[in-house]
């Protein structure tokens, strides 16, 4: 198949600040060529591409910033403002769709998703968030009555945010495997990764690492500065190292020297990305169950999870993540959450679209 997928407006690809979007886009990407599909990308100006996709078509394109609905009220009202730059993705994706079987959108954003009612041509969403705002709820809901299998989610619970989806397409999400090296380090350091925001939860990581009197290893790009001064404001110097936003490469080789992630999402994780690149590296994980998360570990197998928020249930769990046996994590991700795998899922999912298009 001939397909343009576009990526989320929030920050170029590479800059760390797009979340897990980027890294679903990267899989994606690399798993679908793989299979010998043709691919184009269109993503904001300054946007690289991994190597593992470099044999794809790039289209950097130029537009005003804009928030991520995550940072916005529930209920706030977004008028279409004409060049946006998700506004300008989208008219360089419909240009190239002579030459296409489907736009894949991976933007969480009302123009590509209102889009689809407008022209007979298949635009297929992957949504990336849970129900974050009550206007993009909206619009998938009255595209959705008419156009259901254009839709797919990362996990059940993300689909469950949004009680019209009767019968959700679910996903996963998909990782090159040959980008992670497994390593057997039951003795390393704590780990934190994520965007660093009050969604993510940093604060509930740094004082279990606190309680045990460890430092916390934290990487990731800084979105809210404030909040991370706070959180640092609350540990003595040096008990929070901040590692700052890294390259997968680099990121997996320090991540694998851990001896366990801490995952403490204050929010729906539509998925979990961060979890499956720690296990990719064999390190176990121990995580709130809230989201995405609670379908991806193996309580007791691959790490641990714990009712949200419950940071003494976190501490208790910590102190047991010896019991993992660290190839039982690259196990799951092997069977479970390959590139390959993914890009066989949304293959199904587009020709399953595609066909209702005649």
């Amino acid at each position: 198949m001939r397909l343009t997928i576009i990526s989320t407006p929030i920050g170029f690809l590479g800059s760390g600040r797009g979340g897990g979007v980027e890294l679903t886009l990267d899989s994606l990407v690399s798993g679908l060529l793989k299979q010998n599909h043709f691919i184009n990308v269109v993503a904001p100006i300054n946007s690289k591409l991994s190597d593992s996709c470099s044999s794809a078509n790039l289209f950097a394109v130029e537009g005003f910033e804009q928030r991520s609905w995550q940072h916005q009220d529930y209920f706030a009202h977004t008028q279409n403002q004409e060049g946006s730059i998700i506004n300008v993705m989208l008219e360089k994706a419909l240009s190239l769709m002579q030459d296409c079987d489907a736009i894949i959108n991976l933007s969480y954003d009302l123009s590509p998703i209102s889009k689809t009612l407008e022209i007979d041509f298949p635009i297929l969403h992957l949504i990336s968030m849970g129900d974050e705002s009550l206007e993009i709820s909206n619009i998938i809901s009255k595209v959705y009555a008419e156009f259901p299998y254009n839709f797919a989610f990362h996990s059940r619970a993300q689909a469950s945010d949004f009680p019209f989806i009767e019968d959700p397409i679910i996903l996963g999400n998909g990782f090159e495997l040959s980008k992670y090296t497994f390593q057997e380090k039951k003795d390393g350091p704590l780990a934190w990764v994520g965007r660093v925001a009050p969604e993510k939860g940093l604060e509930d990581a740094a004082y279990v690492a606190a309680e045990i009197g460890e430092k916390l290893n934290v990487w990731g790009f800084i979105e809210d500065k404030d909040y991370a001064s706070k959180i640092s404001a609350l540990y003595p110097s040096g008990k929070i190292c901040w590692k700052g936003f890294l390259p997968t490469n680099k990121l997996q080789e320090e991540l694998g020297q851990c001896r366990a992630l801490i995952n403490t999402p204050k929010w729906n994780e539509a998925y979990g990305n961060v979890i499956v690149e720690a296990l990719a590296c064999g390190v176990p994980v121990v995580a709130y169950k809230r989201g995405g998360p609670g379908e991806i570990i193996k309580h007791g197998e691959t790490g641990f999870l714990v009712k949200a928020d419950d940071k003494e249930s976190l501490l208790l769990y910590l102190k047991q993540i010896d019991l993992i046996n660290r190839k039982k994590c690259r196990e799951w991700v092997e069977n479970n959450a390959s590139s390959n795998i993914f890009a066989q899922k949304v293959v199904s999912w587009l020709k399953r679209a595609i066909k209702e298009y005649g």
